[in-house]
């Protein structure tokens, strides 16, 4: 699979680009040792870095882990390429737009509940990486903990090339089609479908609609997986076989092309004399994934109560405390509701944990109104939530027949620390300012029985 030596055109432009994301073939498996070669022969046989690769092409290693983590956590892959990626000129810094990094200084943590509309319009000719937005986060990019929430709002194609040291992104579309063209092939996410770009790699999001909007998880911690299974046993949750990693395609571009690197927080640009997306063959661990959450395997409770969200856990990025994550990627995808004697929605509660909470398409099932797709909300530890009055008054009267929820997909963020925001988002003009007005108007029910 070659892009055949042409000069590259925004995909929207040039009409083809959703015919090519259809017809994209994947590779299955999350954390599979994958190889794949555009061009045969292009994978060396028998060792990584023979004297001379094979077709005159360039070995490298890219490390997404220490070296000498354990084989169950180690992530790296060794990449064939027309020129080696130490072959560029100097970065030097560019504009930051609207994208911020940990540590977050610019405001103190805020212990109340917050909830945005979608961002707004944004001006001609706004690219993925210019339409960032970065609504805040925890920890230390340098120190490599921590997370930081971005949105995204974009209706022009990407024709610079963006790649980023600080963490690893996972892209959740909510409006609007995506064809990511990675170092490693090309990954096509719709909304509801999330794509995994694990640091370092280089990519260009090329948009398949006239625009594109949704979220970004930057992780800075340890590389996202699925989680353990415990009690559950062998199945259930995300299987590892519905994830997709690309097959190796290359561009062969010469000319000028530019190069975005985030490093610690910051921006710096490059100009290349050629497109560093020109692997020819590829094999390792440290790969992009795209997943389809309609396929996650939901399970829940068939007697009574609700679940705890984690049992809505797609991907985890552990930290040093067992059980205790940097950040958790939850999805509340449609599922049957059958708890008897049982308040069906989330129910009210207080959370150790900070919850970022966005909506991707339809009605979330605790909130009635207010809480719309591409909108958010955020919940820091401590904080107190739950349905709204109008859910709580339905929900609490509500016959409880067997019921499916299918008319919504949100999903959540969930961390460790606390989120403290960006100013641009504590000064935001789409933060709703009445957002604890859903829970006023709750009633004292109590009657002591004597």
């Amino acid at each position: 699979m070659s892009d055949g030596g042409t000069s590259h055109v925004s995909a929207f432009e040039r009409g083809g680009a959703r015919k090519t994301a259809e017809g994209l073939a994947y590779l299955s498996g999350f954390g599979n040792e994958h190889s794949s070669e555009a061009v045969p022969g292009a994978l060396p046989e028998g060792r990584n870095s023979p004297q001379r690769a094979p077709l005159g092409l360039y070995a490298e290693q890219l490390s997404g882990t220490a070296f000498t983590e354990p084989r169950a956590h180690n992530r790296r892959s060794w990449l064939y390429r027309i020129r080696p990626s130490a072959a560029h000129p100097a970065f030097t810094r560019t504009e930051n737009g609207s994208i911020r990094t940990a540590p977050f200084t610019e405001s103190v943590p805020d212990p109340n509940r917050l909830r945005w509309n979608p961002l707004p319009e944004p001006p001609a000719g706004t690219d993925f990486l210019r339409g960032l937005w970065t609504l805040g986060g925890n920890g230390d990019a340098t120190q490599r903990t921590g997370i930081a929430v971005h949105l995204y709002h974009a209706n022009s194609s990407m024709e610079r090339v963006f790649s980023d040291a600080d963490g690893e992104l996972l892209i959740v579309p909510e409006h609007g089609g995506l064809l990511l063209r990675t170092e490693f092939g090309l990954l096509h996410v719709e909304p509801g479908h999330v794509a995994l770009v694990p640091r370092g790699v280089r990519f260009r999001v090329e948009l398949l609609d006239a625009s594109a909007r949704g979220y970004v998880c930057e992780n800075y911690g340890a590389p996202f997986q699925l989680p353990d299974l415990g009690p559950i046993g062998a199945n259930g949750l995300a299987n590892a076989r519905d994830f997709r990693a690309p097959v190796a395609a290359y561009e062969e571009v010469e000319g000028p092309v530019e190069v975005v690197n985030k490093f610690c927080g910051n921006l710096w640009t490059a100009t290349y004399d050629h497109s560093p997306l020109d692997v020819v063959a590829w094999h390792g661990n440290h790969v992009p994934y795209a997943y389809d959450l309609r396929r996650f395997n939901v399970l829940g409770t068939i007697s009574y109560d609700h679940p705890d969200p984690s049992i809505f856990t797609v991907l985890t990025s552990p930290s040093d405390t067992p059980g205790l994550a940097g950040v958790d990627f939850v999805v509340f995808a449609p599922r049957w509701l059958v708890g008897e004697d049982t308040f069906r929605p989330p129910y009210f509660h207080r959370n150790v944990m900070s919850e970022y909470m966005g909506l991707i398409e339809g009605a979330y099932d605790a909130k009635a109104e207010g809480f719309v797709p591409g909108g958010g909300s955020l919940h820091n530890m401590m904080s107190a939530h739950g349905p709204d009055r109008e859910t709580f008054d339905r929900a609490s009267t509500a016959e409880l027949r067997p019921h499916k929820v299918d008319d919504g997909l949100a999903f959540m963020f969930e961390t460790r620390w606390p989120v403290t925001l960006t100013a641009q988002a504590a000064g935001a003009e789409h933060l709703q300012r009445r957002y604890d007005d859903v829970w006023q108007g709750l009633e004292r029910h109590f009657r002591p029985l004597h």
